[in-house]
């Protein structure tokens, strides 16, 4: 028998429902037996990124690791060690000109001893043409 056919069904969610996920039975769970819908403890919430474009959504993963790389050769640390540093992408793309997004991202990194000029220069060039991920598109469901 496979885990898959161990799973427990549940009914299609209707439009404005929320999605939850269960594991196999008695697999990472604290307890024995089935997991029931009556058990919020191990019921884990997911989140769907359907309505999102796929496309958009790899633009900004390979954006975002590539600001963590520069961000630890700015500050010559890995990430774990690396300090608060705030990048919202989404509240950049909501500035209308170049100046003052430069402007932000200088503020957002006045620790940094080294110059960050070509950092910031990269990352608007990079932003330039994206969208703001914080309003889903609705494609036919």
């Amino acid at each position: 028998m496979s885990a898959a056919s161990t799973e427990t069904s549940a009914p299609l969610p209707t439009a404005g429902s929320r999605v939850f996920f269960q594991g196999a039975p008695a697999v990472g769970c604290v307890g024995t037996g089935p997991i029931t819908g009556d058990d919020p403890v191990q019921r884990r919430q997911g989140k769907v990124t359907v309505k999102y474009d796929r496309k958009e959504l790899r633009k900004r993963l390979v954006l975002e690791e590539w600001i963590i790389e520069q961000l630890s050769e700015l500050y010559d640390c890995e990430e774990e060690e690396m300090p608060e540093v705030e990048i919202d992408i989404d509240e950049l793309l909501d500035v209308t000109s170049d100046d003052e997004r430069a402007t932000k991202l200088q503020v957002s990194l006045i620790d940094c001893y080294k110059p960050t000029g070509d950092f910031v220069r990269d990352l608007l060039a990079r932003i330039r043409g994206m969208r703001k991920l914080s309003a889903p598109t609705k494609k036919g469901l």
